[in-house]
């Protein structure tokens, strides 16, 4: 097992910072890895980018999750008891909602990566998401504004207006706020890269932040003050956000725009399936490769076996005889390297397939088990707990479990595994599908013995509920901030935002997976009706638990050989 673990880390991206770089004293002063300042001059390390920059990043996430957790968390309440939509028909729509926020990122990663830059993306695509969040705060006090017959249309077409503007919104922000922070820290000073790995904590930290503020205090508002209120707030908060973000532009590091990842993508594929007739070498060094340049890039890719038909991509054609030689272009000849990035992304597949999954075992904290709550007990002493807060408990799980992984775990398994990471991606990402299956099993035991309750005539505390959303939160440590980081070390660095936006759409398919789901029980079975007493939720749960136990399974059987295979 120590070996596998060996093979299994061993990187297959190889730093080389350019030599020389910090011995004189005009490289100290400015930035090394190509970044530049508002003005496109070279980035001054003084006055630039670090943490003096990622605490305006760090804030606009923070007010951009305030917002997106403060609808969500109580969407399908908001559906049910405002726009009277029944509880299969608010779940499906939260869910494809949902879906539909994390499939925006990749028109986001593909605009940033081509076009516009990560800062003028985020800029655009905030100033839509703002917008979204007035038309859906304006739609929450229209019902009191209109007093004619077909106001309730009106109303319906204003609500999913507002909530499709902040999806579309989200979709530059999601990509491009952890990479843009990231680009602050210049990645061939080595004390800026540590600085830069401690940026992803702090940067998931205020994730968590906002989603714990969304949960209980956005919540309650909008329960017990009113949701136009609970809506306004977090557009207010946003749009203060919005204003120090773009006024302090000129601290910012920016990257220079290459070439789009996608377009280099597809190029390797058309090259491979145009050289299809053509032989492989037995030597990889046959393969096309650019001369190196005067100073080394930051990583060097190495040729691999695996998927081998893309190796014919980077074939150099053979001279045709008696016509003058004409070089190839990039739709007919790619470069090794180029091939690899592309098999970088292949190999993330299996993987991507688990966390599909696994986002739709998460996905239920945003429907069935409010909806379970809505049919339990929810004072608590003298307090009325909105069942949309019960989530706070996941938010705290990951609060508390993040500190505790990185200072006890990752210490006491590096010293089991000799990993400096402690689990490898493998491992962490298994625990967290794991205890999502748990999550799952434990929330069909509940609605049984809530239906048994139910039939005396008494009813469960809602509080029964926590250890879910607990196990479902230590699972999102392991596995949701597992597989970002997995998907960014995994990319070369033309490939971070597409790679990031990939990570993103996998919480997209499993939500839209989940309403397909509620979808085909609800036409098939009578297990959701209206009044879950008449029901069995238990019986979705428990379908829960088992697609859980076989996606755990599939990760073990085909993620796991995939990721060793990538030398990482």
């Amino acid at each position: 097992m120590e070996a596998a673990a060996g093979d299994e880390e061993r990187p297959l991206l190889h730093h080389h910072p350019p030599p020389g770089l910090y011995q004189n004293g005009d490289s100290r002063l400015n930035t090394c890895d190509g970044t530049v300042d508002v003005n496109g001059q070279p980035a001054a390390k003084a006055s630039t980018g670090n943490w003096r920059a990622c605490f305006f990043i760090l804030g606009i996430e923070f007010s951009e999750c305030l917002a997106y957790f403060a609808i969500s968390k109580n969407l399908v309440t908001y559906l049910t008891s405002v726009l009277d939509e029944s509880n299969i028909e608010a779940a499906r729509n939260v869910s494809t909602w949902i879906g539909t926020t994390f499939f925006t990122p990749l028109v986001g990663a593909f605009l940033a990566d081509t076009y516009w830059g990560r800062y003028k993306t985020i800029v655009i695509f905030l100033s839509i998401y703002t917008v979204g969040m007035l038309v859906l705060t304006f739609s929450a006090i229209l019902p009191s504004l209109m007093q004619f017959s077909n106001h309730h249309e009106i109303h319906r077409v204003a609500v999913y207006a507002g909530l499709y503007l902040t999806a579309l919104g989200n979709g530059g922000i999601k990509p491009c706020t952890s990479a843009f922070g990231a680009d602050q820290f210049d990645m061939a000073d080595p004390a800026e890269r540590v600085k830069k790995g401690s940026f992803f904590n702090w940067y998931f930290f205020s994730i968590n932040v906002g989603s714990l503020l969304s949960t209980t205090v956005i919540v309650w508002v909008q329960d017990n003050v009113g949701w136009g209120i609970g809506f306004a707030v977090p557009m207010i908060l946003m749009s203060l956000g919005f204003a120090v973000f773009v006024t302090s532009r000129r601290v910012y590091r920016y990257k220079t725009l290459g070439e789009s990842p996608m377009t280099r993508v597809s190029q390797v594929v058309v090259a491979a399936a145009r050289n299809c007739h053509m032989e492989l070498p037995d030597n990889s060094s046959a393969l096309h490769h650019l001369p190196s340049p005067p100073i080394e890039t930051t990583f060097k890719v190495h040729h691999t076996t695996q998927f081998r038909f893309l190796d014919k991509a980077a074939i150099v054609p053979p001279p045709t005889p008696g016509k003058k030689d004409v070089e190839a272009g990039p739709w007919r000849l790619c470069t090794m390297p180029q091939v690899e990035e592309v098999k970088m992304l292949l190999r993330l597949c299996p993987a991507w397939v688990s966390m599909v999954v696994f986002f739709m075992i998460t996905a239920q904290m945003s429907s069935t088990l409010i909806e379970q709550g809505m049919a339990m007990d929810n004072h608590v002493g003298p307090f009325t707990v909105p069942p949309a807060s019960l989530a706070g408990f996941d938010v705290v799980a990951m609060l508390v479990l993040i500190p505790v992984y990185d200072a006890v775990l990752v210490p006491l398994a590096r010293r089991a595994t000799g990993l400096d990471r402690g689990l490898s991606h493998p491992q962490r990402l298994g625990v967290g599908l794991a205890l999502s299956m748990l999550a799952m099993a434990y929330s069909a035991l509940l609605e049984r013995n809530r239906l048994a309750v139910a039939a005396t005539g008494a009813t469960v505390s809602i509080m029964w509920q926590a250890p879910a959303y607990t196990i479902l939160g230590a699972g999102e440590v392991f596995a949701a901030i597992g597989v970002i980081e997995l998907f960014y070390d995994q990319a070369p660095d033309s490939m971070r935002s597409l790679c990031t936006a990939l990570a993103q759409l996998a919480v997209a398919a499993g939500n839209y997976l989940n309403s397909a789901v509620l979808g085909s029980v609800a036409s098939a079975t009578g297990w959701i009706p209206e009044d879950l007493d008449d029901g069995h939720l238990d019986y979705f749960f428990w379908l829960m638990a088992v697609l859980g136990a076989l996606n755990l399974l599939q990760f073990l059987l085909c993620s796991i050989p995939a990721m060793r295979q990538s030398g990482r």
